[in-house]
């Protein structure tokens, strides 16, 4: 039984790369040994263990063979004969397929060590076209090292072009392919993962909206790099990238990636209001208050500092530059006014029932009417703490 560090770990060991990976392969061993040595079982598909106290996963060497469309569509052997080579042999790219041994040997029988000096992200071998998955951790690989110079390989794109074109994309999980979406979105560059996507062919397929958009245009893409420019979080990110699409379209698309709730929202939000937000000065007070409203500003301030963000990077994407975007605080503060006038003190003024309601709206109202004299005579500002720049490993 023998045990070699494997995949990323190794990968950006060498690159000199922040990592938080440690998976581990097994040779020789059995999974009634795994468990004999206090290894807990993880997963179905093919056997993956929890070591006792570390809690990193190990897995038996195994090969593979493909016997039905799609991402699961495997077959696996984990016979304790299978070497490490064999083993390496079906991972999805070079810089992924080598290992290092207990005593700090480097095993790299597919020449993984000179592509990351060459900067080049290529496949293992032709069974690269049987997982679909796999083009989309192409992409993602290349968001996470595009500011280091990689790039895809020709061979390996013209792969990636053949496996959209047979159909197997339409056999991948939604949920997978949600997970390596939203890990792209907190990459480094995470606009490459959509611009190789796009290049590919697999865009048309997982958003087609998206991809007849970026055919049009680049507005899209100069969104998403203005909201990395602002640290913004990954919500943010796919909101300004979607913003030129139609709020149902996007709600459609995500809904069918299976993106979570508050991506829907944030992003059908976005294509709703940014334009209106970039205009807030335009605006009565009337409008303005029903904007805050629709995007349930008083009840979710965190997801309308977001939306005002997402709207900002839209506005300097737009012009083309670090506009300062005073209409964002602005809007901010107008929120931050209404929700300060409360219905407890009307109650405490003895009004009830809808009394209360309707000269909430009232007073609400005055206060946005007070601050739009106020900005138009003074050039009030005021100050928008951004959203967080949560992003993925």
């Amino acid at each position: 039984m023998k045990i070699f560090l494997v995949g990323g770990a190794v990968r950006d060991k060498l690159l000199n790369y922040p990592s938080s990976e440690q998976d581990w392969v097994v040779v020789g061993a059995t999974e009634a040994e795994m468990l004999s040595r206090g290894f807990s079982p993880v997963g179905k598909d093919f056997p993956v263990f929890l070591h006792p106290e570390s809690k990193d996963e190990y897995a038996l060497a195994r090969k593979e063979r493909k016997v039905a469309a799609g991402y699961g569509g495997f077959n696996f052997d984990t016979d304790s004969s299978i070497t490490l080579e064999q083993d390496l042999l079906r991972r999805d790219l070079t810089i992924n397929a080598m290992a290092q041994s207990s005593d700090g040997q480097l095993i790299d029988p597919y020449g993984g060590q000179r592509d990351l000096q060459k900067k080049i992200l290529r496949h293992v071998s032709d069974a690269f076209v049987e997982d679909p998955l796999r083009v989309l951790r192409v992409a993602r690989f290349a968001a996470r090292y595009a500011h280091l110079g990689f790039r895809v390989a020709e061979e390996t794109m013209a792969l990636m072009q053949n496996l959209v074109k047979s159909g197997e994309m339409q056999h991948l999980v939604a949920e997978r392919s949600w997970k390596e979406s939203e890990r792209a979105l907190g990459e480094r560059s995470p606009w490459v993962y959509f611009e190789i996507l796009q290049q590919c062919g697999a865009l048309a397929i997982l958003m087609p909206e998206l991809s007849a958009n970026l055919q049009q245009n680049k507005l899209a893409i100069a969104a998403l790099k203005k909201a990395c420019s602002l640290q913004a979080n990954q919500p943010v990110r796919l909101s300004a990238l979607c913003h030129q699409l139609a709020p149902q379209k996007i709600r459609e698309q995500l809904a069918q990636l299976k993106a979570p709730k508050n991506y829907i929202e944030l992003a059908s939000l976005c294509s709703q209001h940014q334009r209106a937000i970039a205009n807030f000065q335009q605006l009565c007070a009337e409008e303005i208050f029903a904007l805050i409203k629709q995007s349930d500003a008083l009840r979710k301030s965190q997801r309308f500092n977001e939306l005002l963000l997402s709207a900002k990077a839209c506005v300097q994407a737009q012009r083309s530059s670090n506009h300062n975007f005073s209409s964002a605080n602005q809007l901010a503060y107008a929120a931050k006014l209404c929700l300060s006038i409360s219905g407890r003190a009307l109650t405490n003024e003895g009004l009830t029932g809808p009394e209360i309601g309707a000269e909430l709206e009232r007073r609400r109202l005055q206060a946005i009417g007070r601050l739009l004299d106020s900005i138009h005579s003074s050039k009030v500002t005021v100050t928008l703490k951004p959203a967080g720049a949560d992003r993925a490993e």
